[in-house]
């Protein structure tokens, strides 16, 4: 306590999350600080699961993260789940072919999907966003996006653009198992945006509770 930063933690245990879902370490810097400052009209400009491949080029842009930096963060979809909100709009009433759906989904996409996002159903309800590997950091969710399996739109954008296309190809490797330049490179653009802004030296604090920022009569009474 009091050495440690909030950000540090984080960082780190990103980085063992990867590791315990078969995806390679790699040396996370520290030294982070905490900052004092938490505004929700600060995530914005965050890249949005509707933006287009340029906007989101864009957007990366603006912290230093080129196109293989994008591809290669998105692609940590190879683990965790989102919820039916963020793309059931693509499988009802999005175009007139392909049954109503989106025509970039695999149809065989859309007939799995469908029962499991219902048009009118729990919007909360949680989908893998590899169906293939939801629990393994492996290749198979570079795959899915040639097979017009990505569950996001934003994600099969990646597929479509000539720039980041070359790069998901460059990362396919073995369906199933670890690719090793998909592996090193995560680990290379991860210190990459975690150097964006960072707060070192005397800047800021680090916190006690990682949930809320430290003022100091309140913890020198509560002795913390």
């Amino acid at each position: 306590p009091g050495v440690v930063s909030c950000a540090d933690i984080l960082a780190v245990a990103a980085r063992d999350a990867v590791f315990l879902a078969k995806g390679q370490k790699w040396d996370v810097p520290t030294g982070r600080r905490d900052g004092k400052v938490s505004l929700a009209s600060d995530a914005d400009n965050l890249p949005a699961f509707t933006d287009s491949i340029e906007e989101l080029k864009r957007k990366f842009a603006a912290f230093g993260l080129n196109a293989r930096d994008l591809v290669t963060l998105v692609g940590a979809h190879t683990i965790g789940t989102t919820a039916c909100e963020f793309f059931s709009y693509r499988l009802f009433n999005f175009s007139a072919t392909s049954n109503g759906a989106d025509p970039s989904i695999n149809p065989d996409n859309v007939s799995q999907l469908r029962p499991l996002c219902p048009s009118n159903g729990d919007g909360t309800r949680r989908v893998a966003l590899d169906t293939d590997s939801v629990d393994s950091f492996d290749a198979s969710f570079f795959h899915n996006l040639r097979k017009g399996r990505g569950i996001l739109a934003s994600d099969q954008m990646l597929w479509t653009d000539g720039c980041t296309r070359s790069i998901v190809e460059s990362y396919l490797g073995v369906r199933g198992l670890p690719s090793l330049k998909f592996n090193v490179q995560f680990g290379k653009s991860m210190v990459k945006m975690s150097n964006i802004e960072v707060k070192t030296g005397t800047n800021d604090e680090i916190r006690k509770i990682c949930s809320a920022i430290m003022k100091y009569n309140y913890w020198q009474a509560f002795n913390l």
